[in-house]
């Protein structure tokens, strides 16, 4: 059998990982501020073009995704090359919504130290430690990490 090509690679994880993201954001067209006070718009999208007080069209949250969550991927593989599927789309969710340490930061992560030796169940197994976020200067659990990252756990764990 012949490898998966690098683009059907690429659509494969994509797919996989916007499966996870879409639901866990949900859709908002007007921007809104994310329960850190952080701007936000459509399935998540934060950062440079969201403007408070407009509304984006489906095609433009759409778009946002797929590219945000191509580059969550990409950051995911050139951190952690050759990881399988299911870890990358599951680690490449988890960077599309907290930033690149959970996968890359070898330093603060146990997951990142854990996919870099290629202990894959065991760096699937962390996700849900990363179910905190900072509200008004205090880290609490939030219930939909808590969700999102199990998610994110069963499909890494689906590798199996």
């Amino acid at each position: 059998m012949e490898p998966m090509s690098r683009s059907k690679r690429g659509a494969a994880v994509l797919a996989l990982a916007t499966a996870i993201a879409a639901p866990a954001e949900g859709l908002r067209q007007w921007a809104y501020r994310d329960p850190v006070g952080i701007l936000t718009v459509c399935y998540g999208a934060t950062g440079q073009g969201v403007e408070a007080g407009r509304k984006y069209s489906l095609d433009e949250c759409y778009d946002r995704l797929d590219d945000d969550m191509t580059l969550a991927i990409a950051i995911v593989e050139g951190c952690q090359p050759g990881l399988p599927e299911p870890v990358l789309a599951a680690f490449a969710d988890a960077v599309f919504n907290m930033g690149p340490t959970i996968a890359c930061d070898r330093g603060k992560s146990t997951a990142a130290r854990m996919l870099a030796t290629r202990q894959y169940d065991a760096a699937c197994n962390q996700l849900p430690r990363w179910s905190y976020a900072k509200v008004a200067g205090v880290s609490v659990q939030l219930p939909g990490l808590v969700k999102r990252r199990e998610k994110e756990r069963q499909l890494c764990l689906s590798r199996n």
